[in-house]
């Protein structure tokens, strides 16, 4: 579990988290969502450690970073896979050395313990026999399943998602979303979701945390997100007509 107390983030004069505090629970994928300029990517960057906030403390199973040591900040990276926007891939590494990077930085294994745990990935994310392909030979939803199993190489506690169906048409998004949940699920991993994408908050947010002008403006499921009255929510959830009608369709069913 991950637990936010009270987070406060600035940069100069501009107050960019102001209080936040939640939770995220092992094996649910928990996401961050709320319009541009909402405080989103700045509270991920603090889960992250990227940027130290002001106020507040971050705990990681009850190890609050910020009274971590330099071995300890470390030994907890190595608890951490990160899937970043644009795949983040080394455009002159094959997909077996990309995975592999990691391994390599972080871990003390013989070349062929690292091959296998770089196969054993590979295969569970769909893309056996694709270790001597290059980044520019493959899909944008082939990239982002090899982001997939770089970010859990190590066999992390936690799973990070920044935007992670940005750029994918609806159907790869769609397998994106269902190998993310299936990874959650299967390692009982904290996995936290920076999205705007709303069909990917409805399907596996079991957790949602939503983000208003740096505060905590509601949280709940993706079930509760149906029936909230939070006008906040509401208005930006179901802007679309579409969604709007799923909304109506889903509290009508309720009253049955």
């Amino acid at each position: 579990m991950i637990e936010v107390k009270e987070l406060h983030k600035s940069f100069g004069t501009a107050h960019i988290l102001k209080g936040v505090s939640t939770e995220f629970e092992k094996g649910k994928v928990n996401m961050i969502i709320g319009q541009s300029g909402s405080g989103k990517t700045v509270f991920l960057k603090c889960l992250l450690g990227l940027h130290v906030p002001e106020e507040g403390s971050i705990a990681f199973d009850g190890r609050i970073y910020s009274k971590l040591d330099i071995d300890k900040k470390r030994e907890l990276r190595t608890e951490i896979g990160m899937l970043f926007q644009g795949s983040a891939l080394f455009d002159s590494l094959t997909v077996e050395e990309n995975i592999m990077f990691p391994l390599k930085m972080f871990a003390s294994q013989s070349k062929k313990e690292m091959l296998a745990r770089v196969n054993f990935v590979l295969d569970r994310v769909n893309l056996s026999n694709s270790n001597h392909k290059f980044p520019a030979e493959l899909s944008g939803g082939m990239q982002k399943r090899v982001g997939i199993a770089r970010a859990i190489v190590m066999n992390p506690k936690y799973l990070f998602c920044d935007e992670p169906n940005s750029g994918l048409d609806p159907q790869t998004a769609t397998v994106i979303d269902n190998l993310i949940q299936e990874i959650t699920e299967e390692y009982n991993i904290v996995t936290i979701v920076n999205s705007h994408d709303m069909n990917s908050v409805m399907e596996i947010g079991k957790k949602i945390v939503f983000l208003k002008d740096g505060k905590k403006a509601w949280e709940g499921s993706n079930k509760e997100i149906f029936i909230t009255d939070n006008e906040v929510v509401i208005n930006f959830v179901y802007s679309s007509n579409l969604f709007k009608k799923v909304r109506e369709i889903y509290l009508n069913e309720s009253k049955l």
